[in-house]
């Protein structure tokens, strides 16, 4: 038997009672300005969580959904109440299955709801006029004020063992174009429980530490750090979005003494490119005791940029299905290693061996495979045949036990030869060489003669013709593909220039999806690579 999170909950505002657990911003409508925050207690919180808990078993009983029900909860996962709302469902006996506003439409809901024998839902507001078809019991989420527990008593705690589920949560389906149910249980939360503590461990422990929320509570990367703050009676400052720009972060360590930073590589890569030019900027987060980055990988160049400048830097490797898998080597941020109480493997990845004068994508590449006896091994309908979970990440080996990451598996394509392209290698390129001008860049051509890159331009680029940013890229990456094999190398005609935020992204990390990208633009690169074609025979 273990505890479920609402448990851990429980036990953390016994021993911290009286300290912020969350500081939420007040913004002036007018000014769009934040005002003040204003601070909720661990005991508080917890209270909370009981009394929704009240609420949802009173709600959800006139419905006739028995505890141990999957309810679903379509939520944008920013906000304290979002939290209430699942954590209270959970303390109530029942199984959230957790969706993120910026899932499509209700009929991608509907479906995630039948595969997982879901019994109701509950939905953000603002999604009310999409629900009014939901196959079953559907409610609105309330804030705190309007929940209504009446003389519901509060339902003894759920006894959790190995086989019970405690959360679903879902795949991006960036490649699968559907997202995957994850379902989470009894050794989830406790790998999560043991990973986290060390994660979100303090460095000076005479003090509170005070971190930003990273993301959504929908997803497992927010969940995962909540998880670790709690254990350690950490406070966690509600920033005004994911996003939030590098004054916000000024004004979190000023007035809510802010003193480590957790965020996905996409968000900080904003702060520390500004800090090139922000001496100000640069000294908060020399100041802070930690800045850890996941999900997408930052510039190399950045990364050493903020090492060499005293930023204490790290990387925290991890994924939905399995939560936190390698951290980052002290002082070096670009190795990782395995967590430490777990079974993993790297095995060789295929058609990734070196060859006769290898060229620099050629090189052998390691797949993470998380082997059937760790504790974190997702769920068995996960799995491979082998009984193992395949990742589908690739690493090199740097050194014994460490590793440098080299994107998915669907990093690489394969072109109209079925030779393989690293893809990565060529967006890292564009990117270092061309951040002037380059506000995202993603490389696709998937059975095609040769790669092909689409462009967002940066915000000093933004305005400036196509075809002329078009040969500025070229002029800088010219060199490096001269050198590539036919079938990796871009030529000019090529790169793809496209509006500022267009490319399709993952819900949960901001990341561009190659395979929506491919999908989305395949009438267009069809007719360019024809007409590629056409020049080449005359």
């Amino acid at each position: 038997m273990t505890r479920s999170p609402s448990d851990i909950l429980a036990s953390a505002a016994q021993e911290y009672h009286d300290r912020p657990l969350f500081k939420i911003p007040r913004v002036d409508p007018r000014s769009g300005n934040i005002t003040e925050y204003t601070s909720i207690s661990y005991s508080q919180f917890a209270a909370d969580v009981d009394t929704y808990a009240r609420h949802w078993c009173r709600i959800l009983r006139k419905d006739g959904v028995a505890r141990g029900s999957v309810v679903g909860l379509w939520l944008g996962g920013f906000t304290t109440t979002d939290v209430l709302h699942i954590y209270g469902l959970s303390r109530a006996g029942y199984i959230p299955q957790l969706f993120s506003l910026r899932l499509p439409n209700p009929t991608v809901i509907y479906e995630l709801l039948h595969r997982a024998n879901a019994k109701a839902l509950i939905f953000d507001h603002s999604y009310k006029h999409l629900v009014d078809q939901c196959p079953i019991p559907c409610h609105v989420a309330v804030g705190v004020d309007a929940v209504d527990p009446r003389n519901e008593p509060l339902p003894p705690r759920p006894v959790i063992t190995a086989k019970d589920t405690l959360f679903i949560f879902h795949t991006s389906g960036s490649t699968s174009g559907s997202p995957k149910l994850v379902p989470c249980g009894y050794q989830w939360l406790v790998s999560t429980v043991q990973k986290s503590h060390l994660i979100c461990r303090p460095r000076d422990r005479s003090r509170q530490d005070v971190t930003a929320w990273m993301g959504s509570m929908c997803h497992i990367a927010q969940e995962f750090m909540l998880i670790g703050a709690i254990q350690h009676g950490t406070c966690i400052v509600q920033p005004t979005k994911p996003g939030f720009d590098s004054a916000e972060l000024f004004d979190m360590v000023g007035r809510c003494g802010l003193n480590r930073l957790n965020q996905f590589g996409s968000y900080l890569g904003g702060h520390l490119r500004n800090s090139h030019m922000d001496p100000k900027l640069l000294h908060v987060l020399k100041s802070l005791d930690d800045v850890l980055y996941t999900g997408l990988a930052l510039p190399v160049e950045e990364e050493r940029w903020a090492v060499s400048s005293g930023i204490k830097l790290r990387n925290l490797f991890g994924n939905t299905e399995c939560g936190a898998m390698l951290l980052s080597v002290e002082g070096n941020p670009s190795l990782v290693k395995p967590l430490e109480g777990f079974s993993y493997r790297f095995v060789p990845h295929f058609n990734t061996q070196p060859e006769p004068n290898a060229h620099q994508s050629s090189g052998r590449l390691y797949e993470l495979v998380i082997l059937s006896d760790s504790p974190d091994c997702p769920a068995p309908s996960l799995r491979h045949a082998d009984g193992h979970f395949h990742t589908g990440d690739l690493f090199r080996e740097a050194s014994n036990g460490r590793y440098i990451p080299h994107g998915r598996d669907d990093d690489w394509i394969k072109s109209e030869n079925s030779l393989r392209c690293d893809t990565k290698s060529i967006e890292d390129h564009a990117r270092l060489h061309c951040k002037a001008l380059i506000g995202e860049c993603i490389v696709v051509g998937s059975g095609r003669p040769s790669p092909a890159m689409f462009v967002e331009p940066s915000p000093s680029s933004a305005n400036e013709d196509p075809e002329r940013l078009r040969r500025k890229i070229w002029s800088r990456i010219r060199e490096f593909h001269g050198k590539r094999y036919l079938h990796e190398s871009l030529i000019p005609e090529l790169i793809i220039i496209v509006p500022a935020m267009s490319l399709p992204r993952t819900a949960t990390k901001g990341n561009v999806r190659r395979q929506a990208v491919e999908e989305a633009y395949k009438g267009n690169l069809d007719q360019l690579y024809a007409s590629l074609a056409t020049k080449a025979r005359r």
